[in-house]
């Protein structure tokens, strides 16, 4: 989350989101888009891990109904 904040583009690239990492560094240029690109980068990782967590739950109960 960390590397979300401070660095946000390279959040993206390391999670293998390589065009919205680019556009994301361009956002990050500027001064005034570090600021979206870090809660963009956040939120985005944010999801991922919800995503996960509901994979997880919904692989569970399908196998506890068996």
């Amino acid at each position: 989350m960390l590397l979300a904040i401070l660095v946000p583009f390279l959040s993206f690239i390391i999670r293998g989101k390589i065009l919205t990492g680019i556009i994301c560094f361009i956002l990050q240029i500027t001064l005034i888009g570090w600021l979206p690109a870090a809660i963009w980068a956040a939120l985005s990782l944010n999801n991922e891990r919800a995503n996960k967590r509901n994979d997880k739950l919904i692989k569970a109960i399908r196998e506890n109904k068996n």
